[in-house]
């Protein structure tokens, strides 16, 4: 079993020195581990060209044109069953370089595109596309922030969890590692160092059990899937979990407030092979409604379009 550790921070700073203890207690677990600082790397931004999932759809391997960076922690969490992410909060959210790798990442390897795409592929005896992306993989976050006060790292852990979504990852717990700025370094906080190395070590050994079987590590959240505590209100007693888009509903007792989400609704949410495969039927359904409606403007579009087109850049237009 192989646990890659990510670091989206500096050199030997917070998320370094917490992903590393996370891996030596995988190792001890009996993973062999890997360790990857992207702080030196070139991750570009997604272009929205949709090169990689045309070539998937196309019989190809999923390839990115962007020459740069992204190909070696793409492979490299390929490769991976199991992997501990962290990264530095630094304005409430991650730092962008972890988003500019999920945007590159997700949209080509959705599992549920995957499976459809790798079933004609068997069918029509082509070449079948990379295993790798099509085995199950086990994760855990390390959100890193200086703050004293925890809102100020609120979208820190939420945000990293699309990370995992893609590739139908199984979350086996997370980290708000926060008030760092007072710490001044990890290995200072006894309670927080024995908490990544316990992170580390749950994640080798949840390797190649069933998801449903694998227990949750850290604090409980809100939310039973993500356990994150982000919760949608639409002034109804029925709420949402951003993060994982399902559905519950919020009830008051006394002083306490209580948010209940059914079994059916954690079986449908994004992470999931249900969640996945509800978002890949809708953007299906989305090419059936909007390829004809193109199909019947095709002569008169870019006319319409002209305007935008030439608009001018500067002030004067």
């Amino acid at each position: 079993m192989k646990v890659l550790g990510i670091s989206f921070g500096r050199t030997m700073k917070c998320s370094e020195i917490l992903v590393k203890e996370a891996l030596f207690k995988a190792k001890e677990a009996g993973a062999e581990v890997k360790f990857i600082s992207t702080i030196n790397m070139d991750i570009q931004h997604c272009k929205g060209c949709g090169a990689c999932s045309a070539g998937r759809d196309k019989g190809k391997q999923i390839k990115c044109i962007i020459k740069d960076d992204y190909e070696i922690l793409e492979q490299a969490v390929l490769d991976a069953d199991g992997i501990i992410v962290a990264a530095p909060v630094y304005a409430v959210a991650p730092v962008g370089q972890l988003k500019n790798f999920i945007d590159r990442f997700g949209p080509a390897h959705d599992r549920a595109a995957l499976e459809a795409e790798q079933k004609k592929r068997i069918a029509a005896g082509g070449e079948l596309l990379d295993e790798r992306a099509l085995k199950n993989k086990y994760v855990g976050y390390i959100s890193v922030g200086g703050a004293v006060t925890q809102n100020w790292v609120s979208l820190g852990l939420p945000t990293m969890h699309l990370f995992g979504f893609s590739l139908m990852m199984k979350p086996v717990g997370h980290i708000d590692a926060y008030d760092m700025g007072r710490t001044a370094n990890p290995v200072l906080d006894e309670n927080l160092m024995k908490k990544a190395g316990e992170l580390g070590r749950r994640v080798a050994e949840a390797i190649g059990k069933p998801y449903e079987e694998v227990e949750w590590f850290g604090e409980e959240g809100t939310c039973p899937v993500c356990h994150n505590n982000l919760i949608t209100v639409n002034k109804t007693t029925t709420v949402e979990c951003p993060i994982c888009g399902i559905t519950g509903k919020l009830s008051i007792q006394g002083e306490q407030l209580k948010i209940e989400f059914s079994k059916e609704q954690q079986n449908r949410a994004r992470s999931t092979r249900n969640g996945l495969q509800e978002h890949y039927d809708e953007i299906q359904g989305m090419k059936d409604v909007a390829i004809p409606k193109i199909m019947a403007v095709k002569d008169t579009l870019p006319v319409m379009l002209q305007k935008y087109k030439d608009f001018s850049e500067d002030w004067s237009l």
